[in-house]
């Protein structure tokens, strides 16, 4: 295993610093899922009934609240506070550990030299523990966007579902939302980290910005990955929103299921509602870097490690 180049400092966390990281990331996906419920609400009826909303964004911002009030547009707010701020947790917390992982592992050239792979891994094994926590939540944010009378609000909703159908119900769109968000979170960190490297680079190094400069790289690489990931993962998302929705046939399996909904869809069907989600995705990844960044900041986090070049 290759020594470190005595000039690269690699930061030594604790188990401070890692609750910091996920309370950084909770409170930055959190915060921005939840301002963006009134554009996700309309993005999913988009998705799951595109003949009834045909007008785009607008148009159908304007059907909802004349046909059902303005608070049609928080439906779901519930769920998507709790459920996306331990999904931040364990994505941006579940990132840094994997991340220092492979580090640790590969020893810091190797790692420096297959940074991408580092990269990669990391935010997929993160994004598949952040999406067990995460599903039964969206599962039930879903049920209450698709179906506005099903129950008030996060309690009555989960609690009815439960009831009624068993705990299995909260997974059936376990496979599609991995399907979705780990590819998203894949294209997320790896486009920011990309991204942000170039942006700084040009900048003259992250040393040399003051705080208002970083920030607003992150913000800028943030909505470069936010763009990227929204158009990776649509296809999943509209599987996810109709998975949610659909009943399955008798002994018919989750794949089965899945495989009769994207034949349905079809290729242009599965990226209905992308220009709504791409306006949401990029905005709120956007926001959640630049959160993310000036919290830890706030927190007095250690820095992150710098792989520097590589392939």
């Amino acid at each position: 295993m290759s020594a470190e180049p005595k000039s690269v400092v690699i930061p030594q966390y604790s188990l401070t610093d890692y609750a910091k990281f996920a309370l950084a990331g909770a409170i930055g996906c959190g915060s921005t899922h939840s301002a963006m419920v009134p554009i996700d609400v309309v993005k999913t009826r988009i998705q799951l009934s595109p003949e009834v909303y045909r007008g785009g964004m607008v148009s159908s911002f304007r059907q909802i609240v004349s046909e059902e009030g303005a608070g049609a547009l928080l439906t779901g707010f519930g769920p998507t506070l709790l459920g996306y701020s331990i999904q931040g947790a364990f994505k941006f917390g579940g990132y840094e550990v994997f991340k220092k992982m492979f580090i640790d592992v590969l020893g810091f050239e190797n790692a420096a030299a297959y940074k991408n792979s580092v990269y990669m891994g990391s935010a997929a094994i993160a994004e598949f523990f952040a999406d067990i926590a995460l599903c039964p939540l969206e599962a039930t944010r879903i049920r209450l966007v698709s179906q506005p009378n099903f129950a008030s609000g996060l309690v009555g909703g989960f609690g009815r579902m439960l009831k009624e159908e068993g705990i299995g119900t909260f997974y059936n769109g376990f496979t599609p939302i991995l399907f979705k968000q780990i590819p998203y979170n894949i294209a997320k960190f790896w486009v920011f980290e990309r991204a942000s490297a170039i942006y700084f680079g040009l900048a003259g190094g992250k040393e040399k910005l003051s705080e208002a400069a970083n920030t607003a790289i992150n913000l800028g690489s943030g909505l470069t990955a936010g763009l990227a990931a929204a158009v990776v993962s649509q296809p999943a998302d509209t599987l996810l929103s109709k998975v949610n929705k659909t009943p399955k046939a008798p002994g018919q399996s989750t794949l089965g299921l899945l495989g009769q909904l994207a034949k349905q869809l079809g290729f242009f069907g599965s990226f209905a509602g992308l220009s709504t989600r791409l306006v949401m995705v990029g905005t709120l990844t956007s926001l959640q870097f630049g959160i993310y960044g000036s919290l830890k900041t706030s927190l007095h986090c250690p820095p992150a490690i710098n792989l520097g070049g590589g392939h």
